[in-house]
């Protein structure tokens, strides 16, 4: 039985990514992106992958409910990082698109992520720090 301690898987995966949102925004604004929130990467992490995607394909990978997703582009469109377009293909959908601000953000994002990264692979090395990415991966699935 797991007890309820600070050991507590569930607790401590919220404080490491609590960390690490925290080490994120920090980043964020050293390079210059303070309007940037760590919470945004639900939206651009997938658009930066494939720009353009419908609001429900959007919210399906970033594992979301279409409701939530709907407020996360508000935020984030409020910051100048996304823009809707009606779906030419269907008009009741919506497709967002990243802009030119968002593309200029990119960059520092990755440095600030590779940092991380780094900072990462000093705690255990990069086969550990590959195994964890490789055990979130799975349990994101259960």
């Amino acid at each position: 039985m797991a007890e309820l301690t600070r050991s507590n898987i569930g607790f401590l995966l919220a404080k490491a990514s609590q960390r690490w949102n925290e080490l994120l925004y920090a980043g964020f604004c050293e390079e210059g992106h303070p309007q940037v929130r760590p919470s945004f990467g639900a939206v651009l992490v997938p658009l930066f992958e494939e720009d353009g995607l419908r609001l429900g394909e959007l919210a399906r990978r970033a594992r979301l409910s279409k409701q939530t997703m709907t407020t996360m582009i508000r935020l984030v469109a409020k910051a100048k990082l996304v823009t809707t377009r009606p779906d030419p293909e269907d008009g009741r959908a919506t497709c967002v698109f990243l802009t030119a601000q968002a593309r200029r953000f990119q960059p520092a994002a990755e440095k600030v992520l590779a940092r991380l990264e780094r900072q990462a692979v000093q705690i255990d090395g990069r086969e550990s720090l590959d195994q964890l990415r490789g055990w979130l991966r799975q349990f994101a699935e259960i």
